[in-house]
């Protein structure tokens, strides 16, 4: 009983307060008489997510993919680079100033110069903005992990002649798995704004991001928002996976 009243009390503010907003927007909306393309209502955002279910879901389903894989190759790359920084103090130097590059460079800078790189039919640039976007929060939290290593680890592996690669993976990295789900719960939410966002700027017309434009362009207000809607359901769903994650990958934290 005691475990559902905690998450009951939990859920429950985040709940009111949601519903308490919808309807002061609802009563705004209509009360105020706003134009639908300065802020349409909640109902008739909630009727448009509804009629456009199918068209919603297949435009998730193709900016979440390019999502996922830019997630995927993002991480990877900073892990990777995380752990040969650790192990070499220049090039931590080194990679730490072009990764704030990385981290700079604007999405409406990056995406067109891509869909210019690649076919108007390829979903790469959206891939690799996403990835280029996912790196910086993963390799920072990542190699500030693989730094904090307990003198105690370290005595007892160097009594045991241990290299630096083994010291990386049996030590540094499993100690360091806090600090790099940090950076993918920063960075999963990134990832779909990153691939919706890179839409907005050619390519194929298949996913949230350009949806969101068509819609706007015919003055489908309500109809854009929906989208808007489903691009934060998909930012959610990618958080959440992410949480489920950690939770496997350390049980002993729960």
């Amino acid at each position: 009983m005691k475990p559902s009243a905690g998450g009951l009390r939990r859920v429950l503010p985040p709940l009111v307060l949601g519903i308490a907003a919808l309807t002061a927007w609802e009563l705004t909306v209509s009360l105020g008489r706003i134009a639908p393309f300065i802020l349409p209502a909640p109902s008739a955002i909630g009727h448009e997510l509804i009629a456009q279910r199918g068209n919603i879901w297949d435009a998730a389903l193709a900016s979440g993919l390019n999502a996922l894989i830019g997630l995927l190759w993002g991480t990877a790359a900073a892990v990777l680079l995380a752990m040969v920084a650790s192990r070499f103090r220049f090039l931590a130097d080194l990679s730490l100033p072009l990764a704030a590059v990385l981290n700079a460079l604007p999405i409406i800078a990056l995406a067109p110069i891509l869909n210019n790189m690649f076919e108007s039919t390829s979903s790469l640039p959206r891939r690799l903005v996403a990835g280029i976007i996912v790196f910086f929060p993963v390799f920072i939290n990542t190699l500030r992990g693989l730094r904090e290593v307990n003198p105690v680890h370290r005595e007892l592996m160097t009594s045991y002649a241990a290299g630096g690669w083994t010291f990386t993976r049996l030590v540094r990295l499993p100690g360091a798995l806090p600090f790099v789900f940090t950076g993918l719960r920063q960075a999963s939410s990134l990832a779909v704004i990153a691939a919706v966002v890179a839409e907005y700027f050619g390519g194929l017309q298949n996913g949230l991001g350009s949806r969101i434009t068509s819609a706007a362009a015919f003055t489908a207000y309500p109809r854009a928002w929906a989208f808007v809607a489903g691009a934060c359901l998909l930012g959610l769903v990618f958080y959440l996976a992410t949480l489920l994650l950690e939770r496997i990958a350390m049980p002993y934290r729960i």
